[in-house]
């Protein structure tokens, strides 16, 4: 995603045709990869189930009998016009709110006893859409807080610096310098998040939530404000981390070229309720999805 630094441009030098290129192969190779192992995922047991979920502000019903499953490894689009319940069903995800009833299970287990701030180590990960960033951090720090949720510590031995603290941290940093360079962060890695343009700052969040080792990577709007070319990149970067970490992605969107692109199958919320799911040939041409986005004459 491109933009100005305070340093200057960002991928002035560092991005090249033939960097393009390479992405473009990649994402082909990813194609193919992602074909194979479409028969797996299929058959496989559903990472996250979500079951007749409903949820009640008042007398306003915001989501109403709400289930799908997420497979292991699927990229699955969560569409559907504004105030279709979206974001409420991402929080319950997030465990930021609670259902009125219904379950939430992440392989199997419910989710609902748990509190938000164990969601990282069952293996959720998310960004927001308004990013979240500590500006006045480092990029390199702000991913290095990702490591946070899955890493073992105690303030004694924090304050004590043993052997065992010191390999930690290693690891904390070779894998915080992997995820930099995969997503091409590197070259800003020691600039303040808050002088960073706002499609990078999106990449940095992104970086985070997979410094946690998610199994699910859910994505908050991720191309709110980004240009045509930045959203284009987007679509490599989402096609390249699923195909090269096999992480499950959940992406709540409204640019629907992104979100037909990229996912496996949709499913659409309208005024609460599931109105339709399937590949996005099927929702495109789904006159249920063509109402809610256009009305009853279109």
């Amino acid at each position: 995603m491109t933009g100005k630094t305070g340093k200057g441009e960002m991928h002035g030098n560092g991005r090249t045709g033939n960097s393009r290129r390479r992405h473009e192969g990649g994402a082909a190779a990813a194609a193919r990869q992602l074909q194979r192992k479409g028969a797996r995922m299929t058959g496989a047991e559903p990472l996250v189930e979500v079951r007749d979920v409903t949820v009640r502000f008042g007398g306003i019903v915001a989501l109403d009998g709400i289930s799908f499953d997420i497979r292991p490894g699927e990229l699955l689009g969560l569409i559907g016009p504004n105030g279709a319940g979206k974001t409420t069903l991402f929080n319950c995800l997030s465990r930021l709110y609670t259902p009125s009833s219904g379950d939430i299970r992440v392989e199997t287990r419910s989710i609902l006893g748990l509190p938000p701030h164990r969601m990282a180590a069952l293996g959720l990960g998310r960004t927001f859409q308004n990013v979240a960033l500590f500006d006045g951090l480092s990029v390199r720090d702000n991913v290095r807080i990702g490591t946070h949720s899955v890493s073992r510590s105690d303030p004694l031995s924090d304050a004590l610096r043993g052997p065992w603290v010191r390999r930690r941290t290693a690891v904390a940093d070779r894998k915080v310098d992997e995820i930099l360079a995969w997503l091409e962060l590197g070259a800003v890695a020691d600039i303040l998040a808050g002088d960073l343009p706002f499609g990078t700052r999106k990449r940095v969040e992104m970086a985070r939530a997979l410094a946690s080792g998610p199994k699910l990577l859910m994505l908050d709007e991720p191309a709110a404000g980004l240009n045509r070319a930045e959203v284009d990149e987007l679509a490599l970067l989402l096609r390249r981390v699923r195909a090269e970490s096999g992480v499950s992605v959940l992406l709540v969107e409204h640019n629907m070229g992104l979100v037909m692109g990229v996912s496996d199958r949709i499913v659409v919320l309208n005024f609460g309720r599931k109105i339709a799911e399937g590949i996005p040939s099927a929702i495109r041409d789904d006159p249920r999805v063509v109402e809610a986005y256009l009305g009853e004459a279109a």
